[in-house]
Parts: structure tokens; sequence; C-alpha cells
């Protein structure tokens, strides 16, 4: 198997998400020896971001690793995990709140497709950028 950052390299959906990765240098973190959780979003996802967002934000590495880093829960949480849980606490230091409800929500983003395997982790795809508080 490959590691989380060529996972979603390999994946084609996540151009923007590696882009951002590699520009705040956290490639060699998510290849390291994990386990990592990622919710990754898509490219769509980062599209429904309002004009200029990513480029500003690829401007602003601080708050772009926060973002980022707001993606990463440690450990390998599986989707039959996550439905258990009501928060998780990520990487970047805060709380994302988990809706298992209806579908699996993480704050208000959508899990599209769970469990996606990788050697040092999952990767859980998601329909929307998570935004820390």
């Amino acid at each position: 198997m490959a590691d989380i950052i060529d996972t979603a390299v390999s994946a084609g959906s996540f151009s923007t998400l590696v882009a951002a990765i590699k520009a705040a240098n956290l490639v060699d973190t998510l290849k390291g020896a994990g386990p990592f959780t990622v919710f990754a979003p898509t490219d769509e996802a980062f599209a429904k971001l309002p004009a200029g967002t990513v480029d500003a934000l690829l401007k602003d590495i601080p708050k772009l690793t926060k973002i980022l880093t707001y993606h990463v829960v440690s450990g390998k949480v599986m989707a039959a995990d996550v439905v258990k849980l009501k928060s998780a606490t990520t990487v970047e230091g805060s709380n994302v709140k988990i809706d298992a409800s209806n579908g699996v929500k993480i704050n208000d983003a959508t899990v599209a497709t769970a469990d996606v395997a990788a050697d040092n982790g999952v990767i859980h795809v998601i329909d929307t950028v998570l935004i820390p508080a």
C-alpha cells in the first residue's frame, strides 16, 4: 500500500489538498509512521471556498498549516469507530464535531467516501473544507 500522500496523489481528486500540504511543508509528516486519520477535502470542496481563498492561504503558511492540521486526527479511526464518536481532537488542537445520525458529518462536511486505506493511516473523503473557529 501507499502512504497517505501517495494515496491522495494517485486518487487524482486531491490536487489542491496535495499542493497545500506541500506549501505548508507537511509532506514528510504525512509520509511518517503515523497512524493518521485524514479528513481529505476534494478539489471540488476547495472550489466551494470564496474566490481567492486558496491563493491567499498558499501565501499565509501559518494559517494554511492551522487549517490543514485541523483535517488530521492522530491514530487510525475507521468509519466503524467514527460513528461511535461525538467529536475528535485534531492535530491542530481543537475538536471537530462528528454527527453520524444521517450519514456521517464532520462539522458541516459530509463524508463522501470512508476508509480509504493507506499504510500509515486512513483517509475519509469530505465534500467541504473544514475551517477551525
